[in-house]
């Protein structure tokens, strides 16, 4: 009796420490890389880092700017700041990554970003392939030009006929071009710094931007202006064309949390970003 009592406690005991080890095993895995990654993690947003005053590259993190991943650079702009408001209320870490206007599309479809926080327009186009929170800056269309050009006083669009004009590649803002009569238009350009060097040489007689870039392109130049037009002088096209918001994939469970972040942000601060970004943008770009 003595034996098989014996026998008994140890089988039990051996039980309880096995069934204590399985526990121990099971409660490490539940809290292992699948609950970290929801609570923290990257926050990667995909910009060209060149289209001031939106988003820019630096050489340090004066103004609260941002290092570009695999790069010795900074982000700024008012993209960045836009974009750490978004990470911080998603409660995970801005990383931002550098690439080619036409890259950053295809990158957010591959996972390789997150976002795409990068004065990007929500067109109906754009939306056929991915989807856009709310709007998080809105403005409207204008000419950039050389102070003294005989287009200086121009009222309207259509004062433009037989100009030299440009924009960039894959944009509303080059598309809409086509609406002034006898307008020559030229090859579109990849980017805004490049469309200054081009309009400072005579290449081109204006480019059409929003005016965060006009306002961007004559603070960084004396020798730059713009042209705003009034009502039904100016370009014909929906607002989706002249606001901007967050690119996501489609289906994105983020969409919301970010739209409740962007309606936390006052119309004020957004404004006053703006500004601090057109003073702050470097001179070279």
């Amino acid at each position: 009796m003595k034996k098989k009592s014996l026998l008994f406690m140890l089988t039990v005991m051996t039980a309880i420490m096995l069934a204590a080890c399985g526990t121990g095993d099971k409660k490490e895995e539940t809290t292992g890389g699948g609950a970290a990654s929801e609570e923290g993690g990257e926050f990667r947003i995909g910009m060209e880092a060149g289209y001031p005053p939106f988003n820019w590259t630096q050489q340090g993190d004066a103004n609260g700017a941002v290092k570009i991943a695999d790069n010795a650079e900074y982000a700024g702009g008012y993209d960045i700041q836009m974009a750490k408001k978004i990470a911080e209320g998603l409660g995970k870490e801005l990383v931002v990554v550098k690439m080619e206007w036409d890259g950053l599309v295809p990158a957010l479809q591959s996972e390789k970003i997150d976002a795409i926080i990068a004065g990007m327009s929500p067109t109906e186009e754009r939306k056929k392939t991915i989807d856009f929170t709310e709007n998080y800056y809105t403005s409207d269309f204008v000419m950039v030009i050389k102070k003294g050009s005989k287009y200086e006083n121009a009222k309207s669009i259509q004062d433009f006929s037989g100009a030299k004009v440009t924009s960039q590649l894959n944009t509303s803002n080059y598309d809409v071009i086509d609406q002034i009569n006898g307008v020559e238009k030229q090859t579109a350009m990849e980017s805004f710094p490049a469309m200054r060097v081009a309009l400072e040489a005579g290449k081109i007689d204006g480019y059409v931007a929003e005016r965060p870039e006009g306002i961007s392109a004559q603070a960084a130049n004396e020798k730059f202006t713009f042209v705003s037009f009034e009502g039904e002088k100016g370009f014909d096209t929906d607002i989706s064309n002249t606001s901007i918001a967050v690119g996501a994939r489609k289906g994105d469970a983020n969409i919301e949390k970010i739209n409740e972040i962007l309606k936390g942000i006052s119309e004020d601060d957004r404004q006053q970003i703006m500004e601090d970004a057109i003073l702050q943008q470097p001179a070279a770009q």
